[in-house]
């Protein structure tokens, strides 16, 4: 009897994904543990393996099939001698604990390649003869028309990664026909899965939010002098200027439990714990990693948890609880020199803060003109949860603590 396979549940919030590419084709034979089809959510491509031997019947959700929601067939598993039009058997429930192997982001771009390419070497094959590569060294071959029987894979029982991938191929991918449109050419990029879902939760954000934004300017001076003596101590800690803007954050939530909060027509659900998402930029997009009851963490802490997060953001590996949810968040660009900007709200959030860059600035001093170095702050608020008046309280309270940083470590 044909058994269903069905779109599975990668990840508890997942609602939908889009099938990347099948790794058999109808009629291939299929043994517990293959992988079967590469699946892509809004933040990674997961790889997901047959639960029981059979054949690969007809295929419902071809590659590049969109918006495929959980539990939806996308294809029939045949026993020896059955074909597509016996009675079906219904396939196990779809659950987020198949086996899967997370990778990264399907549009992550390739960074700077060696200098010079390995020589191609015979490539690792399954016992099924298919070549064991990632979903993301897959896709990068295919743009770079590199073929992948030619390399040796540096990775897990000889599997091709994505550096591999760059190693083989030391020029940049070949790019898509130029399309000319009343004297413009242009090439498209086709969106992600995450591509798409940042764009529905920023146009969510901006039509159904009341922003409203309130700046302040902060002294980082001391602030700094503080950093050069952690970073001078016995133990070396590293603290950056955005681990202490994060202790600041998470201790004016604190005092302020207002701002940690989010609207619902019933009712203004104030969270319990400080809980603080930090973006992270990746090359598919913005990731906002959390950091959980920040408020109760020392700035070292804060910091090692941070880097760890950022890099397995980046690299595509975050469990979807490490990002979603939080009350909170924080978005700098500083370190790209940005002095002011309002970020977008973050839904079902109701206040994010945007950080620009430390700088030189003449200021008045006692009456005097002197220097200092300052860092301009911007709060995005919803109006519907923070007032005005709460929302320049809360950054009065984190200037105050920005500005007086040994008050963080008591």
């Amino acid at each position: 009897m044909p058994i269903e396979i069905k779109m599975p549940a990668v990840s508890p919030s997942m609602t939908e994904a889009s099938i990347a590419r099948w790794l058999k084709k109808e009629g291939e034979a299929v043994k517990v543990g293959e992988f079967l089809v590469e699946i892509e959510t809004d933040k990674a491509v997961v790889e997901f393996e047959a639960e029981e031997d059979g054949i690969l019947g007809k295929i419902m959700a071809p590659d590049g099939s969109q918006n495929v929601k959980v539990g939806q067939v996308i294809a029939m598993l045949l026993k020896p001698g059955e074909d597509a039009s016996a009675p079906v058997q219904a396939a196990k429930p779809a659950v987020a604990s198949q086996p899967v192997q997370v990778t990264q982001p399907a549009a992550v771009a390739a960074s700077a390649a060696p200098a010079s390419a390995p020589a191609p070497a015979p490539t690792v094959a399954s016992a099924s003869g298919r070549i064991l590569a990632s979903p993301l060294a897959r896709r990068l071959a295919s743009e770079r028309h590199v073929d992948l029987a030619g390399i040796r894979g540096s990775g897990p029982n000889g599997r091709i990664v994505r550096l591999d991938i760059e190693a083989a191929g030391a020029s940049a991918p070949i790019p898509a026909p130029a399309v000319a449109v009343a004297g413009a050419a242009y090439q498209e990029v086709p969106n992600n899965s995450m591509r798409r879902m940042i764009a529905k939760r920023l146009v969510e954000a901006k039509q159904t939010i009341p922003h409203f934004y309130l700046s302040i300017d902060c002294n980082i001076d001391a602030l700094l002098a503080l950093r050069r003596g952690m970073a001078n101590g016995p133990e070396g800690v590293k603290i950056s200027v955005n681990d202490f803007v994060i202790k600041a954050a998470s201790l004016a939530l604190r005092k302020l439990p207002g701002v940690n909060a989010s609207w619902t027509e019933a009712a203004i659900r104030r969270y319990l714990s400080v809980d603080v998402s930090v973006a992270v930029s990746t090359p598919s997009g913005l990731i906002t990693p959390i950091i959980r009851n920040a408020d109760q963490k020392g700035l070292g802490e804060i910091s090692a948890e941070m880097k760890e997060l950022a890099e397995r953001g980046r690299l595509g590996k975050l469990a979807a609880e490490e990002y979603q949810g939080g009350g909170f968040t924080i978005s700098n660009l500083g370190m790209y020199g940005i002095r002011e900007f309002a970020a977008i709200i973050n839904p079902p959030q109701s206040a994010i803060l945007a950080v620009g860059a430390g700088e030189q600035r003449p200021v008045v001093k006692d009456g005097a003109l002197a220097i200092a170095t300052m860092m301009t702050c911007t709060l995005s608020a919803d109006h519907r949860v923070v007032d005005g008046a709460l929302g320049a309280e809360y950054l009065a309270a984190f200037k105050k603590l920005i500005e007086q940083p040994l008050t963080m470590l008591l």
